[in-house]
């Protein structure tokens, strides 16, 4: 059984303070303007040999009309749903607030331990001030001041008597990581929620409505995934709030943990350079890629509609030319699951391990058949071809003068490589060694 520990509270009251504190790190950005955090945020701790999830989430509002409020709502009761302990979060220093007194008759009806949290009590006068709290009739107030860590010992050491077990050290251990990227507002949202069948992320028409790098758990094809949506990446010229910055920090951050990069555009767009560039950044980390060009239902088609587009896409990748190409439409939830089953291929192939005995059978056959040009008289002979036990496809070949084997050929082998043993969407790396 998961133990989890949801923070909720209104705005600025230091939930992702406290959230980032319980994690032991900077995992949800943090800042003064009220809104910040949107969807819920998931992470990892661990007290007094109890190990649990904690959920951070955004400031909870009534009587507003504002778009994101609404569905931050929205995303506060999803949260209140699958927790085990909830911290309701205020702060020592405003005192009781009506947004507090609301959301204090929410939690009352959601029958789950729920304990007081006076946030920002960095000195005694604070501390003792937090006892106004009392009025709210929740029962009794916890001061402490996530910012320095005093008084959450004693909050942690409450929180834990309502576990029922343990917990997982870290339940994400070993399960493949997935990555949505891609600019703002092309549907990676919309994506998320669709497969996962609820409102993980916040989806707007607003570029930059999701700011932080969001995990869910998916299962599909008998295998168990966690997918991050994450923020929109713009050029750097365009990128002028901290905030933004923080985002597009979270979403490289995301990108360098995942196992496959699922870069979407917008078919109305195109491949633009900010692609090229998630693309590139992908292949440097060595991930397994797939491009989903979205919204195709927009497109005008006639027979020779994908055709052509794809051609285009691979005219300006180049020597990236593995990558899988798919046609989605989010919104008609078209081939949305044939790219999830796309990705979990690539997922394979990028971790696939060929047998040396296959490899040498295929590929001195190969090589044999085309061997290296000579270049100023010297002969390459390979001998040998072994893949090395590396977490991406990496293979060794053998020969008596590695350093004239060249680029041309090198690239020959790899396409022989793919063509024999799949490694369709994932960057390969030959390395060649003097036998």
């Amino acid at each position: 059984m998961s133990n989890i520990v949801a923070i909720v509270g209104r705005p600025n009251v230091g939930k992702s303070t406290l959230f980032n504190r319980l994690v032991g790190g900077r995992a949800a950005i943090m800042d003064d303007m009220s809104g910040v955090t949107r969807d819920r945020h998931y992470g990892h701790s661990e007290w007094s040999g109890k190990y649990f999830s904690v959920i951070d989430t955004g400031g909870y509002v009534t009587g507003s009309d504002d778009i994101f409020e609404e569905a931050i709502r929205e995303q506060v009761q999803l949260a209140l749903d699958e927790a085990t302990v909830i911290l309701f979060l205020v702060d020592a220093n405003d005192g009781v607030h009506f947004l507090d007194e609301d959301f204090a008759k929410i939690l009352r009806k959601s029958k789950k331990p729920t304990l007081l949290v006076a946030n920002k009590a960095d000195n005694i006068t604070r501390a003792h001030m937090a006892s106004e709290f009392y009025n709210l009739g929740m029962g009794e107030v916890f001061p402490i001041s996530s910012q320095s860590g005093s008084g959450t010992g004693e909050l942690l050491d409450e929180v834990i008597k309502y576990f029922q077990d343990e917990g997982v050290e870290d339940p994400d251990a070993g399960i493949p990581k997935l990555a949505i990227m891609g600019r703002p507002n092309v549907g990676k949202s919309s994506f998320l929620n669709i497969l996962i069948g609820q409102k993980r992320s916040i989806v707007t028409d607003i570029a930059g409505t999701t700011r932080d790098a969001i995990n869910a758990r998916y299962n599909a094809f008998g295998k168990e995934f966690i997918i991050t949506d994450t923020a929109g990446l713009r050029k750097k010229a365009k990128v002028k709030e901290d905030i933004e910055f923080y985002s597009v920090m979270r979403s490289i951050r995301a990108l360098e943990d995942s196992d496959v990069a699922i870069i979407m555009i917008d078919a109305a767009q195109g491949l633009e350079s900010q692609d090229m560039h998630i693309i590139g950044l992908a292949h440097k980390n060595k991930k397994g890629m797939l491009i989903l060009v979205n919204k195709w239902d927009l497109v005008e088609k006639d027979s020779n509609t994908s055709k052509k587009y794809e051609e285009e896409i691979r005219k300006k990748l180049g020597e990236m030319h593995y990558i899988p190409v798919l046609f989605v439409s989010v919104l008609e939830k078209q081939r949305i699951f044939k790219a999830i089953e796309k990705a979990i291929e690539i997922y394979h192939n990028r971790v696939k391990k060929v047998p040396t005995s296959q490899l040498n059978d295929v590929m001195l056959k190969v090589i044999e058949a085309y061997p290296p040009p000579a270049i100023k008289g010297k002969y390459v002979k390979i001998k040998y071809v072994t893949q090395l036990p590396t977490h991406t496809p990496v293979f060794a070949f053998f020969c008596n003068l590695p350093q004239y084997v060249h680029a041309s050929y090198e690239r020959y082998l790899e396409n022989k490589l793919r063509e024999n043993f799949d490694f369709e969407g994932v960057p390969v790396s030959l390395v060649f060694r003097e036998k």
